[in-house]
């Protein structure tokens, strides 16, 4: 839940944040951070389905400081509120 700065992974692997961007968005169709939206989540589903969390503690562990953003982007996602899912 702690990926490397877009900064510190162009460094990793050589390449300026622009072209890291391009290069991303060229190979995989989208973007880093949406990459990193979708895999957060589904690992807030994840959560969802085998553990015995509150919305809002899946939203605090998946990064989300804003519990209306949180619920609003699971529901774009999977097309329900986080307390539909459950």
């Amino acid at each position: 839940m702690t990926p490397p700065t877009l900064e510190a992974l162009s460094k990793q692997v050589n390449l300026s944040e622009r072209a890291l961007q391009r290069g991303f968005r060229e190979l995989f169709g989208t973007t880093v951070f949406a990459v990193l939206h979708s895999e957060r989540m589904d690992y807030a589903r994840y959560l969802l389905e085998t553990q015995q969390m509150s919305v809002g503690n899946v939203a605090d562990r998946v990064c989300s400081s804003h519990r209306g953003y949180f619920a609003k982007a699971f529901k774009r996602k999977f097309g329900r509120t986080p307390r539909e899912y459950i």
